[in-house]
């Protein structure tokens, strides 16, 4: 294992990195996105799910949306862990910051 340091949440924090992709911070634990979310033809067709269960990511997103808190998500969908559901956000934030800007229209 080696102890890297990188930016999380606008605070940088030392990881440990692991053969098996899992960063722990504490004090707490967020797994890469290909430890958190998986696609499988075989699992709701291919549908992204958390990995180790049929919960589609999607549903994690309208949950959400609908205005469920994060703790009213993982009571509706007890095979999920915190960790995942927050790594899945996570990752889903990043992605979001990663794009380059692009405006709509020909307008900035």
């Amino acid at each position: 294992m080696r102890a890297v340091t990188v930016p999380i949440s606008g605070s940088r924090r030392n990881l440990i990195l692991s053969n098996d992709a899992t960063m722990t911070v504490a004090p707490c634990v967020i797994q890469s996105y290909m430890g958190v979310i998986t696609k499988d033809p075989d699992i709701l067709g291919g549908t992204p799910v958390f990995r180790g269960t049929r919960v589609p990511i999607q549903a994690l997103f309208d949950h959400r949306e609908g205005g469920d808190t994060l703790e009213e998500f993982l009571e509706g969908f007890s095979t999920v862990s915190r960790e995942a559901a927050v790594a899945a956000l996570e990752e889903a934030k990043q992605l979001l910051l990663a794009r380059p800007y692009q405006p709509h229209n020909g307008r900035r």
